[in-house]
């Protein structure tokens, strides 16, 4: 097995490269190829597909030329589809570093398991590449702050998955907020609900032959393979996913602290549990969180297996101010008056829905014309990596917060766990001997 220390030496001294396929040759053929970006799509169970829509959506500034992952069928399904809906076909690899490897590929997309995110991003950065990755952007806090690092330090564009950041009408309403719409805002709250059922209990079987595990887990300690945790129970599993709050709660606090304008608090609290089944999930289904600054609260409330929504909403945001309230969701936002009157309303004419678990939808499409705009003109980016960092290390504290069941003390500059020594030490994780993220 080659490691990934070992790859990225490889990569440091030119020897490595592969050439490109008759197909991808052919890519040159196509009017206009020059003018748009190479994208390689990594990760194609779910998410992948939103990608592989909003990069058509952009096909005039960009182009998939290689998709990417390490299950066999879920490669051919995906590399079928992209073929169909593109017109031509990209080339399929399993092994990422492959792809890294080549010289044409000018961006790489993420939607991985958690545990590859900031590890793969690293590489990519190494590798000359911008990337795009889902949220969140790291597994725990010290690779969110690596990551950051390293694109500091290697140049190219990170932006994190955060897609409300490029929503039209939430990017109006926070505006409107931060103008004196509601008067001086001062607390959020943000939910999310689902249905999920159990994952039960896993039993250890032998590897599919469509599946290379040991690149699967990657970075993370190897395990023995069992049914319950591959292609998406992962998210449930401490040593692969982050829970519910980084698998959803990301979307909302990042919007609330936006609406807030705050960064990271000086405390938090986190109370909840596994109360619907007994099974293997290794993480809350029910969790309510509270991140306290000095004249502000935000808040996110999680139910994965109760459908009892908010506001009709499966999943959204509420800011109060001084002199109003906000609700925003991905489909619109309204606003209400002290006494809790509506005032005002904006529908986009889409309803969201939690149980959609690829989510195609025009923010996307948007957040990728912004990335897109950002590597060809200098554009802006709406979540760079420093920005979508913050909301995913809050909630990483939140776990972390109800993982030692109790308060936690912040240094707000760096969201260091201060004076919890026992705390402090989940700031990072293990990792596989050869495979950790280095800068």
């Amino acid at each position: 097995m080659i490691t990934r220390r070992e790859f990225l030496d490889t990569l440091a001294v030119g020897a490595a490269g592969l050439a490109i396929g008759s197909t991808a040759k052919s890519y040159a053929q196509i009017l206009g190829a020059n003018d748009r970006l190479n994208f390689a799509v990594i990760g194609l169970n779910g998410r992948g597909y939103a990608h592989l829509w909003s990069l058509k959506a952009n096909k005039n500034t960009a182009r998939i030329s290689h998709v990417c992952d390490v299950e066999s069928n879920i490669l051919k399904k995906f590399a079928d589809t992209a073929q169909h809906e593109l017109g031509y076909a990209p080339v399929a690899e399993r092994d990422f570093r492959k792809v890294l490897e080549q010289k044409d590929v000018d961006a790489i997309t993420i939607a991985t398991p958690d545990h590859w995110h900031t590890p793969m991003a690293i590489a990519g950065l190494q590798a000359g590449k911008h990337v795009y990755v889902e949220k969140p952007c790291s597994h725990n806090p010290a690779e969110g702050a690596l990551l950051v690092e390293a694109q500091q330090k290697y140049g190219k564009l990170v932006q994190m998955g955060s897609q409300q950041r490029s929503s039209p009408h939430t990017i109006e309403i926070i505006e409107k907020i931060h103008h004196g719409l509601i008067g001086r805002p001062y607390f959020a709250k943000a939910w999310y609900v689902n249905t999920r059922k159990t994952i039960g209990s896993g039993k250890e079987v032998h590897v599919p032959s469509t599946l290379d595990w040991d690149l699967w887990q990657g970075p993370a300690p190897r395990r023995p393979y069992k049914d319950n945790v591959q292609p998406y129970n992962w998210h449930w599993f401490k040593i692969y996913g982050t829970g519910e709050s980084l698998n959803n709660g990301t979307h909302e606090v990042d919007v609330c602290r936006w609406a807030l304008e705050v960064d990271y608090p000086n405390r938090v609290t986190a109370s909840g549990g596994r109360y619907q089944f007994k099974d293997d999930w290794q993480f809350y289904d029910t969790l309510v969180t509270s991140f306290e600054y000095d004249d502000k609260l935000l808040s996110w409330e999680g139910k994965s297996c109760s459908g009892m929504k908010y506001y009709n909403r499966d999943r959204g945001s509420t800011i109060i101010g001084t002199t109003g309230t906000v609700l925003v969701d991905r489909d619109g936002y309204e606003i209400y008056d002290l006494k809790g009157n509506k005032t005002s309303e904006l529908k986009e004419g889409s309803t969201t829905s939690s149980s959609d678990l690829v989510g195609r939808d025009s923010m996307t499409d948007a957040h990728f014309a912004n990335f897109i705009a950002g590597i060809r003109t200098g554009e802006k980016l709406h979540a760079p990596v420093s920005t979508g960092n913050v909301a995913v290390t809050m909630l990483q504290l939140s776990n972390i917060a109800w993982e030692v069941n109790r308060e936690l003390q912040l240094d707000p500059r760096n969201a260091h766990i201060l004076n919890d020594p026992q705390a402090m030490k989940m700031w990072g994780r293990e990792y596989e001997k050869g495979w950790e993220p280095r800068v």
